[in-house]
């Protein structure tokens, strides 16, 4: 199994980004998908999480209402769209992956995982 996150760059603080993760190895379908992110000096920490129809997301508090998690089960595609970014979200942005298909918030929740993709915010 392998998950390829992309679209990670540098962005001025009230920026956008958006992160995509294409899995492949597994079925893209049945999978709950899910971003973390690592700050420099931190822990993981969970960003969004999103079910395997869709219908269920999730959000960390410091992330709801600027960051949006979306799927395209067609294009195995999983995008996370960052809205009004802050220096504070500066991170290593990885995308994990669960084969019961639910949107959990925890690490241990999820069976495999991308390399990340970098995310600098500038003030």
């Amino acid at each position: 199994v392998l998950l390829e996150e992309s679209g990670g760059g540098l962005v001025q603080a009230g920026g956008s980004l958006r992160l995509s993760c294409v899995p492949s190895g597994l079925t893209f379908s049945r999978n709950g998908m899910a971003w973390f992110r690592r700050a420099p000096g931190a822990e993981r920490e969970f960003v969004a999480a999103i079910s395997s129809s869709g219908e269920t997301v999730s959000y960390d508090d410091s992330v709801k209402g600027r960051f949006s998690i979306s799927r395209d089960n067609a294009k195995n595609t999983v995008y996370l769209q960052m809205n009004s970014l802050q220096p504070e979200d500066t991170a290593v942005y990885y995308c994990a992956s669960n084969e019961r298909g639910h949107s959990g918030r925890y690490s241990g929740d999820y069976d495999y995982w991308g390399q990340g993709t970098q995310v600098t915010v500038s003030s």
